[in-house]
């Protein structure tokens, strides 16, 4: 267990890793002293220093060179900026302002958070949606298309989903079937119709377009299993050019991991926390190794719908970065659609 940091080792700690964050220069106790702390000499800084590398929040590179933070060290920066988290609302109005023209697709909403958090952070950022079988039913409409296909539309409190599915069916059976399910499935989960079972409780009720449902279970089942991902985010070549210091290594680990969608779902998976940001260093998941992981639940309207990430270096704005975070999940949750 880590021993307690004094007040000023907390604050030389915490002010050596904003300005590492910031420019990527290394912590000295000169620069401490110069920007932080003028009447503490360079000697009893240099101590201070020397004792918090001791205890492996710091480390140096080179022996006479200044220190860097460790692991650690960032993992206790971030313990406490997610303990006393406050969002600068001020600093990120236009994102207010974007995320209030969204459109009523679910599927658009969770494309915009995508883009509009990406460009806020100038970091990619991966979107799954895992949570579209907890969607609470409001009404569903099935229009038949051409070449024996149909679309289904599901009005939820969340958003629409639309979902294309193979079914031969006059426009009548479409408009029978968008009935008794609007009607059987008012209320509930888009998982509870998936179920079949209260589907199929009547089976004279259905007999005229027992094909659509048959399809539409099908269809929806390995749709909701699939979790659909959406990454937004820049090349490698942009990712160098938005983050100055980032290193080569740095940008080559962080596409590795965007490059392989089995590993991403894995490690941002889901939340049923509703108000939850964590954030996930290297030393924590060996599928995170050099990078650092900023998560949290995508919750429209009190359903949390997707799981939306932002990956980078550990020397990232971890501030910046979760207040734009929070942000999004505030507006989306807390205001009615």
């Amino acid at each position: 267990m880590k021993k307690e940091l004094s007040d000023r080792k907390k604050l030389i700690l915490t002010a050596a890793i904003e300005d590492y964050i910031k420019d990527a220069s290394p912590i000295t106790s000169g620069g401490v002293q110069d920007k932080h702390i003028q009447n503490v000499s360079t000697a009893t800084l240099r101590n201070e220093l020397n004792a918090l590398e001791a205890m492996g929040y710091l480390k140096q590179l080179h022996t006479s060179g200044g220190r860097v933070p460790t692991t650690d060290g960032y993992r206790y920066y971030v313990s406490m900026l997610l303990e006393n988290f406050k969002v600068d609302e001020n600093k990120l109005k236009k994102v207010e302002d974007e995320l209030s023209e969204r459109t009523t697709s679910l599927k658009d909403i969770l494309e915009s958070v995508a883009g509009i958090v990406s460009k806020a952070t100038n970091y990619p950022t991966v979107i799954i949606a895992n949570g579209y079988d907890k969607l609470i039913i409001e009404g569903i409409r099935i229009i038949p298309l051409i070449d024996n296909e149909a679309i289904v539309l599901f009005k939820t409190k969340s958003g629409t989903v639309n979902h294309t599915i193979r079914a031969a069916a006059s426009e009548k059976a479409c408009d029978d079937a968008s009935k008794y399910l609007s009607k059987k499935f008012f209320g509930k989960t888009i998982g509870e119709l998936l179920e079949g079972d209260i589907l199929y409780s009547s089976i004279k009720e259905v007999e005229g377009f027992k094909n659509i449902l048959d399809s539409l279970i099908q269809s929806m089942r390995e749709f909701v299993s699939k979790n659909k991902l959406d990454i937004r985010g820049q090349s490698a070549s942009n990712l160098l050019d938005e983050n100055e210091h980032q290193t080569v290594v740095e940008t080559k680990k962080i596409l590795n991991l965007l490059g392989d969608e089995n590993e991403l779902r894995e490690v941002i998976g889901g939340s049923d926390d509703v108000d939850d940001i964590t954030i996930t260093l290297g030393d924590e998941n060996e599928k995170v190794d050099g990078c650092a992981l900023i998560k949290a639940p995508i919750v429209i309207n009190g359903t949390p719908v997707a799981s939306l990430a932002v990956i980078g270096p550990e020397r990232m704005d971890y501030a910046g970065i979760a207040s734009a975070i929070k942000l999004v999940m505030n507006e989306l949750n807390n205001k009615g659609r």
